[in-house]
């Protein structure tokens, strides 16, 4: 299918169901809207957000984020409301492209950090970082700084382990808002990243807010990266696995096969999810 193409098989026309506004052309991967592109597409579109004063958040999606999007009440409406759901997952990419062709390639978490710091260098673009363990997102800024000589971080906060009051979002939204980001990188675990971007976009001036989960530890040295060729064969997965088992192995052993099941329940036609 043509890249200009509306995505909309098992769905309704994407136009009416999703944010199309900010990146239109997108796969229904179970009712989900993820975003067909690349990473220079993705810088570009960031660079008309910016030029424009548009304001959106940023899903970076792997398959957890999708079957989250099955199993939590509002969590698919928080995905495709994103100005831009990535591709982060390798399943994901091979999907999008059965729809797009050869042109969308993976946009993945640590990498979009990485680009958007090196794209920044010379457009004067700030950055804020959200989220981590204590002193991890203070951490990930020093070295980037250090990474690309120039890049302007303008703050960063580790919030505590419970939820904030009002007032406390409150506090920390007027204090985002004095630092005058351009990006606020948001790392927290999927849902509670997704559902923070979502509450809080309206009450921040930035125009992206992009959650990137895990990139805070794997780029602070906090977490070990799976190394290049396992990320690009989609076992990244098995990677994270070894690492952590006791953390990851309940959520893999219900999401892997809970996605592939209705992978092809919807590529059959038994049955429908729709983008809305």
């Amino acid at each position: 299918m043509h890249i200009e193409s509306i995505a909309s098989s098992g769905g309704a026309p994407l136009s009416t169901a999703v944010n199309a506004e900010a990146w239109p052309h997108r796969a229904n991967i179970l009712g989900v809207g993820v975003s067909a592109l690349n990473m220079g597409s993705a810088l570009g579109t960031f660079d008309r957000w910016i030029a424009s004063g548009a304001r959106h958040y940023v899903c970076v999606a792997d398959v957890h984020s999708i079957m989250q999007g099955q199993w939590r009440a509002g969590q698919r409406d928080i995905l495709n409301k994103a100005g831009m759901v990535t591709p982060d997952g390798m399943p994901l990419v091979w999907l999008c492209r059965a729809e797009f062709g050869a042109s969308v390639n993976r946009v993945y978490g640590p990498d979009l950090l990485m680009a958007v710091c090196e794209h920044s260098i010379g457009r004067g673009y700030k950055h804020f970082f959200y989220g981590g363990g204590e002193g991890v997102a203070e951490k990930l800024g020093e070295i980037l700084q250090r990474s690309f000589p120039g890049l302007e971080v303008c703050g960063s906060y580790c919030p505590p382990f419970r939820p904030l009051s009002v007032e406390e979002e409150d506090e920390v939204a007027a204090r985002i808002n004095a630092a005058d980001p351009h990006f606020i990188w948001v790392g927290l675990s999927t849902p509670k990243q997704e559902q923070w971007m979502a509450r809080m976009r309206d009450r921040l001036n930035a125009p992206a807010l992009i959650g990137i989960g895990a990139a805070f530890d794997f780029h602070s040295g906090a977490k070990p990266q799976a190394p290049l060729f396992v990320q690009r064969s989609g076992l990244e997965w098995l990677f994270r696995l070894v690492t952590e088992p006791r953390r990851l192995w309940p959520r893999y052993r219900k999401v892997i096969p809970g996605f592939i099941g209705r992978i092809i329940l919807q590529k059959t036609g038994l049955v429908r999810f729709d983008l809305n």
